[in-house]
């Protein structure tokens, strides 16, 4: 579904039109345009809003929150912490995976491509949806932050039962958004080397699966294939 050439699925078009409307994401959109001209913006515009599209509003059960896209020629693919097939995976992405075998045996994949979480009910949501080529940050504090909380509050509001995945303290301020009463929030520090390894052994996946479980959902395959 496009709103004025914003490709989002319909789902969140209903519970977000109004959004696109306000004068703070035109002043998004200009900059935008602007820089696209100036120079290379990643991901790609099909995929700016890739989260939305892989994983319906309806069909949302887990959210985690990352902070900007990858950066780099051919990374970033609208999806938080994923990278395109064939891409290597970085840093953050490989102590992911890490966990996930410590945590349910689940082999360390040759993808770093996340799509088959985000198609079972996974948003990865970048708090920042587009970046400038080799310019990490590049693209923070123009709009998108407002547009990503609301989407968070939106979530919070309108749903029960979601699992919120919080890394790093960035993620971690993101709770206040969400009413806990109604929603499981589970808190790591970031899977970035520099956070020293503290997010290995916090077994967030084997969790959400068995919060999933406890509501009569079908729990996530962690495997990225």
């Amino acid at each position: 579904m496009q709103q004025n050439n914003i490709q989002i699925d319909e789902s969140w078009l209903s519970v977000l039109k109004e959004e696109f409307e306000k004068p703070y994401f035109k002043q998004l959109k200009s900059f935008l345009v602007q820089e696209k001209q100036a120079a290379r913006i990643f991901p790609p515009g099909n995929q700016i809003f890739a989260a939305f599209n892989y994983t319906p509003f309806n069909d949302l059960k887990v959210v985690i929150i990352g902070q900007d896209p990858y950066h780099g020629l051919g990374q970033a693919n609208g999806l938080c912490f994923s990278v395109a097939d064939g891409v290597r995976k970085p840093p953050s992405l490989v102590n992911i995976f890490k966990e996930i075998q410590d945590d349910l045996g689940i082999s360390v994949p040759e993808s770093g491509n996340l799509e088959n979480w985000a198609k079972q009910g996974v948003l990865l949501l970048n708090a920042t949806l587009t970046v400038r080529e080799a310019q990490a940050g590049s693209h923070q504090n123009k709009g998108w932050e407002q547009f990503t909380d609301t989407v968070i509050k939106t979530i919070s509001d309108k749903k029960e039962g979601v699992i919120f995945l919080l890394w790093g303290n960035f993620a971690k301020a993101k709770e206040a958004l969400i009413d806990t009463t109604k929603h499981i929030v589970l808190s790591a520090p970031h899977p970035s080397p520099l956070a020293r390894g503290g997010f290995f052994g916090c077994k967030h996946f084997s969790k959400t699966n068995e919060f999933l479980e406890k509501q009569g959902k079908t729990p996530i395959d962690w495997k990225t294939v």
